[in-house]
């Protein structure tokens, strides 16, 4: 390569380094301003349900089942009032691109349609009074969404948890740097049977994504790629598990065709473009500098939509996982969840900020 081009490319990225400053910063901003009109608007008895100190265990603990049978920290949707669910979705729609809004609503929504189902179900007569009263006891709803802060948002060190039945949003700012994993998202069920809703599938192209690239795999690259065919329950990092994926296995990106890498990044920005366009390219441009070469992608059961699957995505930096593991033998209840390794609520910078500054 001519050293002219190479001269190029080097000042490029050094134009880079200060824009993606300032776009964290302005990011960062955004969602302290949104934190701080929400905290203001708390009565006292609010606050005492919304503000835990940054220490506070809750802050690395998530948990995606239902708050009946999980409890939550912070203040529920049921308990603000309306002026405050409004500022709480300006967190929201500040933290988040477009498309993370409105899987992150549409999930908290779902809650609703399961209500629905379910009572249809019992109404027809295919559920008896005692499934009908566990099904309730699970407290299914979207006012059963809890957000919580940890330190106050004008601090140079907090946190908020946006959290409920199948979502799991943890933020966590250090100074100008911000953690953003976990980041879970589920749905149940993953396309909804019945009624006006028929059809809708909130997670739809993180499942068709993991879909195709399986199928375009050889049958020599999809032996290499598949683990097994029995397909776990959950994801296997799943909140209660206490398992982590340290081995990397299934077929790694550098063995893929450009079209099946091609494939494989768009998974990747499936989950990644989540958040607001300028923390994404950011995230983004940290697992194109690790190497896509260097990305494994595993898979677990068939490789069809409507059978349980499983597939996995381990990077030198991060991990993606994305189980559809229904009843009845079907695919048909999606946990995914994409984490930073070593960074997770902001465990690396924390630590650094812990040592160049006195506490």
């Amino acid at each position: 390569m001519p050293k002219l081009t190479l001269l190029a490319i080097a000042l490029f990225a050094l134009m880079l380094l200060p824009f993606h400053a300032q776009s964290q910063s302005a990011y960062n901003a955004e969602i302290k301003q949104a934190a701080v009109s929400f905290v203001n608007s708390l009565d006292n008895m609010q606050k005492r349900t919304a503000l835990l100190s940054f220490n506070d265990t809750a802050r690395i603990k998530w948990n995606n089942l239902p708050v009946g049978i999980r409890a939550r920290a912070g203040i529920n949707v049921a308990n603000m009032t309306e002026a405050q669910r409004k500022l709480f979705h300006r967190i929201l729609s500040a933290s988040l691109s477009s498309q993370g809004y409105l899987k992150a609503t549409s999930i908290m929504q779902l809650d609703a349609l399961l209500n629905i189902y379910y009572d249809s179900l019992y109404y027809q007569g295919d559920l008896n009074d005692e499934n009908m009263k566990g099904i309730r006891s699970l407290q299914w709803s979207p006012r059963n969404f809890y957000l919580a802060f940890f330190g106050q948002p004008t601090d140079s060190v907090w946190g908020y948890k946006v959290e409920g039945h199948h979502l799991s949003i943890n933020f966590t700012f250090v100074n100008d740097k911000l953690s953003v994993t976990p980041y879970f998202v589920g749905t149940d069920p993953a396309e909804f049977p019945i009624l006006t809703y028929a059809g809708l599938r909130i997670l739809g192209q993180e499942e068709d994504l993991g879909i195709k690239l399986i199928q375009l795999l050889s049958p020599a690259q999809q032996k290499k790629a598949t683990m097994s065919v029995d397909v776990p329950r959950d994801i296997i990092t799943a909140a209660e598990s206490g398992k982590r994926l340290v081995d990397n296995w299934g077929i790694q990106a550098s063995e893929m065709t450009k079209e099946q890498q091609t494939v494989l990044q768009y998974i990747i920005r499936e989950f990644v473009f989540n958040l607001e366009y300028e923390k994404a390219v950011i995230e983004y441009d940290k697992i194109l500098k690790a190497g896509i070469g260097k990305i494994y992608f595993g898979w677990i059961g068939l490789y069809d939509e409507s059978k349980p699957h499983y597939y996995v995505l381990n990077g030198p930096g991060f991990l993606i996982e994305f189980d559809n593991c229904g009843g009845n033998g079907k695919g048909n209840h999606i946990h995914a969840i994409w984490r930073e390794k070593g960074n997770e609520y902001g465990e690396d910078v924390l630590k650094k900020h812990y040592l160049s500054e006195k506490h």
